[in-house]
């Protein structure tokens, strides 16, 4: 039976059709399977899982592939029927699926890291499976071969990974917030740009490559939209979660960014407006507004005679202000702040009770999601988590996609 799901923004919210349960710890991936009434599943509890519809409505393991290891990650190519694990162990293992989705077969054993696997990605042109790690490296291998191309550093856990197939350009995140993106060769690579905006481990990343969008899911809460193609160096902040974001997925059709963070939040922006860049934080020593000095100012202080002041920052106009010049909050979703933040007392005149409408849907899915996916063409969604609950989602009442035939809430 359908069951829908509270929102903070009334209105149409997604609409739960199924939960999927069986698994006996963390649910690390789920991926809907094109053209399917079926799920796949990777979970710390070292299985594999292809759970099929049955006639009854409840889903059932149709294959149920015990692991050397925790399942940290996974890959599918539905054309080819080809999956790859990531395991906690470092390794990547490749299976082929049979047609009707009752046998998984192995087919090799890649030796991809040294540490637990965080994401992966297969490239069947080029015959590459890419893949990020605990061991602070990316590395491609050739899936003809088994045998490894090329790896590079980072200082940091790579936790996140988007590749643009036609370049061979790859964004990956990691855990000191940075995002770096690389150029692939057969053997080599070489480093294009880092970005930095983040104050907060990177969780997740969503490229469009019709739009050369970037969107970036944090710890910090918040998600960044770059703008890798047009502007330069255009970023926007997008701030509606209250912890860390950890699945992102853009839908270039409709112009929508549908988020899921750690607390059960699914946010869906609309990135079909002219939304405004947050500023850059200015620094000074004295207050932008009354001239008062900040605590650290000791020349001021001493020739003023006064105590210094704490300084917080506008976040509407990005001016350094004490407390007293900055008494008020306020919601300004044209610039991504979704709820309240502190702005400066001459910024908080110049915002209108229109400018304050929200331009984002929140609604709860009420179990800590750690990893989303969406078939888009069929307005689907499907979350998981350490709750080991895998939740199926209507998402056609919130996003613009049609639902076909297969899943049904009946």
């Amino acid at each position: 039976m359908a069951a829908e799901i509270h929102s903070r923004a009334g209105g149409a919210r997604p609409v739960l059709l199924s939960k999927v349960e069986g698994h006996q710890d963390a649910v690390s991936a789920a991926l809907l399977i094109p053209k399917e009434d079926g799920v796949i599943t990777a979970s710390e509890d070292r299985t594999i899982r292809v759970w099929l519809k049955r006639d009854s409505g409840q889903y059932w393991p149709s294959i149920y592939h015990a692991m050397s290891s925790p399942c940290s990650a996974m890959a599918y190519h539905h054309d080819s029927r080809r999956i790859f694990v990531g395991l906690d162990n470092g390794a990547i293992m490749e299976f082929h699926i049979s047609e009707d989705f009752n046998k998984m077969n192995f087919v090799k054993t890649y030796p991809a890291h040294q540490n637990r696997v965080s994401a992966i990605t297969f490239c069947l042109t080029s015959e590459w499976v890419i893949s990020t790690g605990h061991d602070k490296c990316i590395s491609w291998m050739c899936t003809r071969s088994g045998s490894m191309l090329g790896r590079h550093y980072f200082t940091s856990w790579a936790s996140c990974l988007q590749y643009d197939y036609e370049t061979r350009h790859v964004f990956v995140g990691d855990y000191s917030g940075q995002i770096t993106l690389l150029k692939l060769e057969q053997n080599t690579c070489s480093v294009i740009t880092t970005l930095k905006g983040h104050e907060g481990s990177i969780t997740s990343l969503w490229w469009d490559p019709v739009q050369r969008l970037l969107f970036s899911g944090a710890s910090d809460h918040s998600i960044i939209m770059w703008d890798i193609g047009g502007r330069k160096g255009r970023t926007l902040l997008l701030q509606g979660h209250h912890d860390k974001v950890q699945a992102i997925c853009y839908i270039q059709l409709t112009r929508q960014l549908v988020s899921c963070s750690a607390d059960g939040g699914i946010a869906i922006w609309n990135m079909d407006i002219s939304r405004e860049e947050a500023p850059q934080w200015l620094e000074s020593d004295s207050c932008q507004k009354c001239e008062q000095p900040f605590f650290w100012n000791i020349k001021q202080m001493w020739d003023t005679k006064t105590l210094g002041l704490r300084q917080h920052h506008c976040r509407k106009c990005g001016q350094a202000v004490c407390g007293k010049c900055s008494t008020k909050r306020s919601s300004y979703p044209i610039m991504g702040f979704e709820f309240q933040v502190r702005v400066c007392d001459s910024c908080f005149e110049s915002i209108k009770d229109e400018d304050r409408t929200s331009l984002a849907t929140f609604h709860e899915g009420k179990h800590n999601i750690s990893h989303m996916s969406m078939d888009i063409s069929r307005g689907l969604m499907v979350t998981c988590g350490s709750d080991r609950i895998v939740k199926i989602w209507d998402m056609t009442p919130v996003v613009g996609c049609s639902l076909a035939t297969g899943f049904s809430s009946r």
